[in-house]
């Protein structure tokens, strides 16, 4: 197999959401295709798009997108999108009810947690996420806490 070029290997992940792994215990990750327009795609490969407060939402048989800004485009001339419009998912028929059941019987959320391109397509991984507390929080900050100081005062005998 060959090695990526350089533009592939940049364009591979465009966007994560690193907010949702610190407030979310993350379960399971679906990776889903996403409806958007030209305009959109384009702002994507320029990088100029944010997951940061996003998330989905079940309507109708159907899950959408909330709350990802994608800015416009440098180049747009005439046409232009809402940053912040709603994009509907492309998952199929059986993960949508999967999805389905587990958000509204267990109340847990649906997560954007990265954005990337795969065989020119732009792709969401979207993860089933529990809510963490705010002890649970505090626990994963001394954990990392530890681990920083151990390897440091590892590198330091060296």
């Amino acid at each position: 197999m060959t090695e990526k070029t350089e533009r592939e290997a940049a364009q591979s992940n465009v966007a994560e959401n690193r907010k949702a792994f610190h407030d979310y215990h993350l379960l399971e990750t679906f990776e889903a295709g996403l409806v958007l327009l030209g305009t959109e795609v384009k702002a994507i490969r320029e990088g100029r798009v944010n997951l940061r407060d996003s998330y989905a939402r079940v309507e109708d048989g159907e899950i959408y997108l909330y709350g990802v800004h994608i800015s416009p485009y440098s180049h747009r001339g005439y046409a232009e999108h809402e940053p912040l419009r709603r994009r509907k998912l492309l998952l199929h028929k059986q993960e949508i009810r999967k999805l389905i059941g587990k958000t509204v019987e267990r109340g847990m959320t649906l997560v954007p947690v990265r954005m990337y391109f795969k065989d020119g397509r732009v792709k969401v991984a979207i993860s089933l996420a529990k809510g963490k507390k705010d002890y649970d929080k505090r626990d994963a900050i001394k954990k990392r806490e530890t681990d920083r100081e151990t390897r440091a005062a590892i590198k330091s005998r060296r």
